[in-house]
């Protein structure tokens, strides 16, 4: 970890890195695969676009979907003669007027890596009872083997987790930082053998840049980028898309590379990078100095990266505290389901990444809620012109926690212009696209993966029904009550109670705070 501390302290700006919590143990929930099993009477989301179609039966056979079958029409009785016939041994689960979606790709998801001691388990259930399946796990700041043996042990499911894609932060693990392309090779054929799908960046010179990311090429990795501020004067999102780059993270390098009159972005004179708040106080102005909508230059830059097929993670959701810190501070989910070492690291401290309320501001707030919608109209529009977006949440900082900060990233991409099957499309699909895995993942086709979401009410009209914490509304009886949340989770064909998932975290927390 010594070494990991002299890469990237300057980069991600943390004084310490966190230590890693405990692994997560031996599964105990779920139950599968089958050798059959049946899903009779759900409404289908594939996730390719296609809108919803029920009432359908779905056939499952060891762990592939071998049958998708309308079994009549809403609001009328199911017709038996249409159904698939169950067989001996067959497990059938009734799920007549649930909605069946794909299981949810995360495409920047941490396992802990922010605060000391987050246990795996809280992290890989809460993702679950999310209905994510699939995690790109970015940078594998708890140390590549520690990582690695969850990769191994999900692939297994041999622990309840989704699908983890490892990705790997550029240089951990060397005595000394890369200084030339060579050693950069070097590194990229190291950290493949050792099971990396990917490589993240936050930046390097444009050599050891251009060499890494041929070699990653070659060895058939995947590449991310958080674009950090120290580095992106020398390559913005544009000059590492040129080179080869296939994802951007967040936001950093995209505004830098629709600058029109000035190509370093304009600090105040006091600015210091190590203060956080002078860094996400101005991050929160940077939009301002970009490109408008529609000119020239917004145009060349979005045909460009979708010329390339540059895929935009832009994980809105971790960046909402800076434009309404109260609304996140007091959401729904934290008294239950917020650790207390993490509920700590959330409070203002100048020794802490992300944890930047010195004294943040009204202005500050409104600067931000601008930046988002500029940044959010860039996101649409390249939607819009066939780029390609997906959703990820960098969950673990600034209030926001694992599985409820990914369900709010849908309701921003809504917010941000797109209907609700673009945002299930966003969030499945397009997502396996990025990882390659569309053949296996990432939508709803005879001849997939079972990967699913099974939801009681119908996330195209609120996605608030996504949320562990279901949705605030008035009943039939004018009580205030919670409705929806995950029924099942699906993953390689083993089926996750969502809402049993929920309570072992609870319990874990309630735990902790006894301790």
């Amino acid at each position: 970890m010594k070494k990991l501390i002299v890469l990237f302290c300057t980069l991600i700006s943390l004084s310490v890195i966190a230590g890693p919590g405990k692994k997560a143990p031996d599964r105990e929930s779920g139950k599968g695969p089958y050798k059959r099993l049946i899903l009779r009477g759900g409404i289908v989301v594939n996730g390719e676009g296609a809108p919803a179609r029920g009432p359908m039966d779905i056939v499952i056979e060891n762990d592939r979907i071998v049958r998708m079958v309308s079994v009549g029409n809403p609001g009328v009785p199911i017709k038996a003669n249409y159904r698939p016939k169950a067989e001996e041994g067959d497990l059938e689960i009734d799920v007549e007027g649930q909605y069946i979606l794909p299981g949810f790709i995360d495409m920047h998801g941490h396992i802990g890596g922010s605060a000391d001691n987050i246990p795996a388990e809280y992290v890989l259930k809460l993702w679950l009872a999310h209905g994510i399946t699939t995690v790109r796990e970015p940078g594998s700041f708890n140390g590549v083997d520690w990582v690695m043996d969850h990769v191994k042990r999900s692939e297994k499911n041999t622990i309840a987790a989704p699908r983890i894609i490892p990705y790997v932060g550029f240089g951990m693990e060397q005595s000394s930082p890369i200084t030339t392309p060579e050693q950069a090779r070097k590194w990229v054929k190291n950290i493949a053998k050792r099971g990396a799908k990917g490589i993240k960046f936050f930046g390097a010179p444009p050599k050891i840049m251009a060499a890494a990311l041929d070699e990653a090429k070659k060895q058939g990795l995947g590449s991310m980028m958080h674009h950090a501020q120290l580095e992106v004067t020398n390559m913005n999102v544009v000059d590492s898309a040129r080179l080869g780059l296939t994802t951007m993270e967040h936001w950093y390098g995209l505004p830098e590379a629709l600058f029109e009159h000035q190509h370093i972005q304009n600090y105040s004179p006091d600015y210091n990078y190590n203060d956080e708040q002078n860094r996400f106080g101005e991050a929160g102005r940077l939009w301002d100095q970009a490109a408008k909508p529609d000119t020239e230059k917004w145009q060349q830059v979005r045909d460009e990266l979708i010329k390339l097929d540059f895929t935009i993670n832009p994980t809105m959701t971790i960046y909402e505290a800076s434009r309404d810190l109260m609304r996140e501070m007091n959401a729904d989910w934290h008294k239950e389901y917020t650790l207390p070492t993490l509920w700590d690291f959330f409070q203002p401290n100048k020794y802490a990444h992300g944890s930047y309320w010195f004294d943040w501001t009204t202005d500050d707030e409104i600067a931000w809620k601008k930046n988002y919608q500029q940044w959010m109209t860039f996101i649409n529009d390249y939607k819009n012109h066939g780029g390609r977006v997906t959703t990820g949440s960098d969950s673990g900082y600034i209030f926001k926690i694992y599985g409820f900060g990914y369900i709010r990233e849908l309701e921003l991409l809504r917010e941000a212009g797109f209907n609700a099957l673009e945002v299930i499309q966003a969030a499945t699909i397009n997502g396996a696209e990025a990882l390659g895995l569309e053949d296996e993942i990432g939508s709803l086709r005879v001849g997939k993966k079972a990967d699913m979401v099974i939801v009681g009410e119908n996330p195209l009209r609120n996605f608030k029904v996504l949320y562990g914490t279901g949705h605030f509304r008035l009943d039939d009886n004018n009580k205030p009550t919670r409705s929806g949340g995950v029924n099942y989770t699906i993953k390689d064909g083993i089926v996750y109670d969502a809402k049993a998932l929920l309570k072992d975290v609870r319990d874990i927390v309630k735990q902790a705070k006894e301790q």
